[in-house]
C-alpha cells in the first residue's frame, strides 16, 4: 500500500461521500439543498485532482502496481459514471418535470459502455499478465467527462444565473460523450494484440 494507492483509496472515500450528496440532492427544494450542490462540487474537484497526484507519484517513484492500475480506473467510474448515472435521477427534475441537467438517458448509456467495454479490456490484458495502464486517450476522456460533471453541479447551481454559460451546457455535454466514445478505439488498439494471441489459441 505505496502512497499513490493510499491517495486512491482517499480518493474513493471522496467518491462515496460525492454519491451521497448528490443522492440527497432535490432541486426542486432549491435553495435549501444549494449546499449539496456546493460540496459535491468541491469534494469532485478534490477527488479529481488527486487522481492527477496518484499517477504522477506513481510514475516518478516507479511505484506502478497492478492493485493501482485496476482500483484507480474503478475510483474514476464510481465518481464519474456514478455523477452521470445520478444525473438522470428525480433530485435533478425542476416542478415541471424537466431534468435540468439537459443530460439524455442515451449519452448516460454511452459512457457507461464505454467504461464496462474497456474495464473487459483490462481484465482480460490483466489476467494474462499484460500491464494495461491508461493510454492519453483515456486521460484525456478523464479531462472531458470531469469537466462536464462540474459543468453542469455549477450551472444548475452557483452560476445558474449566468444565462450564456447554462446555454452552453448541451455542447459540453455533446463533447464529452464524442470523447468517451472516440477513446474507445485506442483501448481496442492496445489489447489487439492480447485479443489475436487468445484467437490464435
Amino acid at each position: 500500500m505505496n502512497l499513490p494507492n493510499q491517495i486512491t483509496v482517499g480518493r474513493f472515500v471522496l467518491a462515496v461521500a460525492f454519491m451521497v450528496l448528490m443522492a440527497r440532492f432535490d432541486h426542486r427544494a432549491l435553495p435549501g439543498t444549494q449546499w449539496m450542490l456546493d460540496w459535491a462540487f468541491w469534494i469532485f474537484i478534490v477527488a479529481a485532482v488527486s487522481d492527477i497526484l496518484d499517477g504522477y507519484l506513481a510514475r516518478k517513484y516507479n511505484q506502478v502496481t497492478s492493485f493501482g492500475r485496476i482500483l484507480d480506473p474503478f475510483v474514476d467510474k464510481i465518481l464519474v459514471g456514478g455523477a452521470f448515472v445520478l444525473f438522470l435521477g428525480t433530485g435533478f427534475v425542476d416542478n415541471t418535470g424537466r431534468n435540468v441537467t439537459d443530460l439524455a438517458a442515451w449519452m448516460v448509456v454511452v459512457i457507461i459502455a464505454r467504461e464496462l467495454l474497456v474495464t473487459g479490456l483490462r481484465s482480460f490484458s490483466e489476467a494474462g499478465g499484460k500491464p494495461y495502464a491508461a493510454n492519453w486517450w483515456g486521460k484525456i476522456k478523464m479531462v472531458v467527462q470531469s469537466f462536464a460533471v462540474g459543468y453542469i453541479l455549477q450551472t444548475i447551481g452557483a452560476l445558474s444565473h449566468v444565462a450564456w454559460l447554462v446555454q452552453l451546457r448541451p455542447y459540453v455535454l455533446w463533447i464529452a460523450v464524442i470523447v468517451t466514445a472516440g477513446s474507445v478505439f485506442s483501448y481496442l488498439v492496445a489489447s489487439r494484440a492480447a485479443l489475436s494471441e487468445q484467437a490464435r489459441g
